[in-house]
């Protein structure tokens, strides 16, 4: 039984789940709400108790070079460890309230993948790194069943958790919301250089990642941030590390803010190809999603990751 904290002082624990490394006192929760200091160890309130849970095709997550076309089941709980304003599922993140009225093993959850005919699971719709020791559990036993397990996250786990995430975890998509250091502490209560950080650690950790920029019009969407984010996945991740540039629409607090133009996107999508990315893809947008040959320019076969026309393999997980 792994666990995520360790003691600080008489009646204080620190939890080892995430960046913050929130010291918490006996009877408090961290900044995420939802891991509690009980006296003798730390306990996630939320171990158990899904608040949604859906069966999504493995491009929602967006995940594109990983299982493609297959289906993931997906569970998120309560809570975060950021407070982003533009949040898109801020009615389950931005709360602490938890329902209780129905318990969720981990099998419970396996069974549920199974019968649905799901390859995957997927952690997704709040922050999972606040739900690890649940997700941990629940990845554990879908791996017995031949399952394959996705983290969809901000990218703010400690370091400790990334190591434990090794055989455990398959595929991850990270945000990377800005390259702005201020923008990450003012507005999201998160840290640049260590997510930043985080994002090597799962590629030195050989967990296959995909990485998302929600474009925010006026927050993040000058040439100059574009390009440095683009520029920060192919030469610290890898040309071969897919760049979903998806569109923003006004929710939660910054509804006053316009949805993301096509132009925008197609701006983004340019400067990505300009830094050298081999894959981007535009996302919120329902277009049709198509992997485009590095080495040719064919439209390639996404199921198999092949390029018809020259036999090129394009990087990623194809058979579960």
């Amino acid at each position: 039984m792994s666990h995520f904290y360790k003691p600080y002082k008489e009646g204080t624990l620190i939890c080892t789940l995430c960046q913050h490394y929130c010291k918490i006192k006996e009877g408090k929760t961290g900044v995420c709400g939802v891991n509690k200091n009980i006296g003798d160890k730390i306990e996630c309130l939320v171990y158990g108790y899904p608040s949604a849970m859906h069966v999504d095709p493995i491009e929602k997550k967006p995940l594109y070079h990983f299982l493609p076309f297959s289906k993931a089941f997906s569970l998120g709980t309560v809570g975060c460890n950021f407070h982003c304003s533009f949040c898109q599922n801020w009615t389950i993140s931005q709360t602490h309230h938890i329902n209780k009225s129905r318990y969720f093993s981990p099998q419970d959850i396996v069974s549920l993948a199974l019968e649905n005919d799901c390859q995957s699971i997927a952690y997704t719709y709040n922050e999972p790194t606040i739900f690890y020791p649940y997700a941990r559990d629940i990845a554990l036993e879908a791996k017995k069943s031949g399952l394959k397990n996705v983290f969809v996250s901000n990218g703010f786990e400690s370091p400790e958790v990334i190591d434990d995430m090794v055989g455990i975890i398959d595929a991850a998509n990270i945000d990377l919301k800005s390259f702005d250091a201020k923008y990450y502490q003012k507005k999201l209560g998160g840290n640049l250089d260590k997510i930043l950080e985080n994002l090597k650690h799962f590629v030195k950790n050989g967990i296959w990642i995909e990485v998302t920029t929600l474009i925010v019009p006026t927050q993040n969407d000058s040439d100059e941030e574009l390009e440095k984010i683009a520029g920060f996945i192919a030469k610290e991740l890898g040309v071969h590390v897919p760049w979903h540039i998806s569109a923003f629409h006004p929710d939660y607090k910054e509804d006053a803010l316009p949805s993301t133009s096509i132009e925008t996107l197609e701006r983004a999508y340019n400067i990505g190809k300009s830094q050298g990315l081999h894959y981007v893809y535009k996302g919120n947008i329902g277009e049709k999603i198509e992997t485009i040959c590095p080495n040719c320019g064919a439209s390639v076969d996404r199921l198999h990751g092949l390029c018809p026309q020259c036999d090129r393999k394009i990087e990623g997980i194809y058979d579960a």
